[in-house]
């Protein structure tokens, strides 16, 4: 399918996501005067995102690398990577309404990050600097209907010997519908799934969003891993692990700022983290 395709179910999601960013700045889940008054805050995301990326960096630190991250919603996560000494730091998403409140984030807390508008699949269209380390989680890639331009664009803007990362929902929830433990949806990318939904994943959503519709796409290991090396990227590493940051499935317990399935239930990977690099060419 061409991009045209996709424009309207795109015009969608992005309208839903403007309507999430005014919930969720208001949210206890992002309780985000919290994170602007306390300087050492560094939200949970990026904790388990820097607790993977760190060995694959030099001296294993974000410290004075120019950072770049994908899909950065309200900019919470961006910050975060600031406060850990990336330089140069610059968030993108297509949500205007998002970046608004990732600004104002920004501002209130002193921080410099420079922030852009456009669809991930295109981001080095709209971003001219080349960055050490590219990041995205939690949420991110199920929003993007195919990864081959994504993964190009996410070349195109490392630096020679720069480091990706991204850590996610495991595509295998999708086949479970988050819903059960219990098969009964598609594994494989056939096609957007659409549905109406008029809250969020944060506290006190519920009957809040007016633009109820979402498209997903979810991408399978090798479609994922098939984007990254074609665009002449080369994969580090691959986790999957048996927890997530919030209740994607019903019943799942919370332990040590995770999600975990009870001690009762077959262990399944609920999210997982690749690594790949730049490499000299």
């Amino acid at each position: 399918m061409s991009d045209a395709d996709y424009r309207a179910d795109l015009r969608d999601n992005q309208a839903n996501w403007d309507d999430r960013a005014s919930v969720h700045m208001t949210s206890n889940f992002y309780d985000v005067d919290h994170l602007v008054a306390d300087v050492t805050q560094i939200t949970t995301t990026v904790q388990h995102d820097y607790a993977v990326l760190k060995p694959w960096l030099p001296q294993e630190t974000v410290a004075n690398l120019d950072l770049l991250h994908l899909q950065c919603h309200i900019g919470t996560d961006t910050l975060s990577w600031q406060r850990l000494g990336a330089t140069h730091v610059t968030g993108l998403d297509f949500s205007p309404q998002s970046l608004t409140y990732a600004r104002e984030i920004a501002a209130r807390a002193n921080a410099e990050i420079t922030y852009v508008q456009g669809d991930a699949r295109f981001a080095s269209d709209q971003i001219q600097s080349l960055f050490d380390v590219i990041v995205t989680s939690m949420g991110t890639i199920t929003w993007l209907p195919e990864l081959t331009t994504w993964a190009r664009s996410i070349a195109q803007l490392l630096k020679t010997g720069g480091t990706f990362m991204i850590r996610d929902d495991h595509p295998f929830l999708n086949a479970l519908d988050f819903d059960s433990l219990v098969v009964h949806a598609d594994y494989f990318n056939d096609g957007a799934l659409t549905y109406e939904q008029d809250g969020s994943y944060t506290d006190h959503s519920a009957h809040r969003i007016q633009h109820t519709t979402n498209h997903n796409w979810n991408h399978d290991f090798q479609e994922i891993t098939t984007a990254l090396r074609a665009a002449g990227l080369t994969i580090e590493f691959l986790g999957e692990y048996p927890r997530t940051e919030w209740p994607a499935l019903p019943d799942l317990v919370q332990r040590e700022g995770w999600y975990e399935l009870p001690a009762t239930a077959p262990r399944i990977p609920l999210t997982f983290a690749l690594v790949v690099k730049k490499m000299v060419q």
